[in-house]
């Protein structure tokens, strides 16, 4: 009886003391890391764009591995809406994957519309407007004109994005704030 106790008693010091790091877990392909968080979006009050919206989805789902956007009407913390707003399209977003995405008719017309559906979720993920950037930033939305059709974001906004998702849902900001795609001004 004594032996067994002794070593049972053995048996859990040594669990206790032996120290465990989840940073040296790994699988045959590298570092286990953190699941990729899920930002579910709904289009049903945006059916002449789903396409274009999915599109998008799938442009920011192929360059960032740490949010993955889902289309789940009945989950959805991202909205999308279409319809006529002098503003234009805008996000009205917190920046955290929380919000709605308005697509204009006329704009939409003027500007490529996948274009338009990629820029947008990209506030909606957490990244400012930069509209005097080239063509190939998406966040220059409308900036390089419309003859500009690049929708996909590039490496830099890949990064940016995986950076501010790199430990879940980025930040805890409660602030909202409404970004305006601009609307191609015609000079007579």
């Amino acid at each position: 009886m004594f032996k067994r106790a002794f070593l049972s008693a053995a048996f859990a010091i040594a669990v206790v003391a032996t120290p465990v790091s989840v940073a040296q877990a790994s699988t045959e392909s590298g570092p286990i890391t953190a699941a990729a968080v899920t930002v579910y979006y709904d289009t049903t009050s945006a059916p002449t764009f789903r396409s274009v919206i999915r599109t998008g989805a799938a442009n920011w789902n192929a360059r960032v591995s740490n949010v993955k956007l889902v289309e789940n009407a009945s989950a959805a913390t991202l909205r999308y809406r279409e319809g006529n707003d002098s503003r234009g399209s805008y996000a009205s977003s917190n920046g955290h994957g929380t919000g709605t995405v308005f697509i204009d008719y006329t704009q939409a017309r003027q500007y490529n519309p996948t274009r338009i559906a990629a820029h947008e979720t990209g506030h909606v993920l957490g990244l400012p407007d930069h509209y005097s950037g080239p063509c190939s930033e998406l966040m220059s939305g409308g900036g390089p004109g419309t003859s500009c059709t690049v929708a996909v974001p590039n490496s830099t906004e890949a990064a940016r994005v995986n950076s501010l998702w790199a430990n879940g849902l980025a930040g805890t900001s409660s602030e909202w704030k409404v970004t305006v795609y601009p609307t191609a001004v015609t000079v007579g």
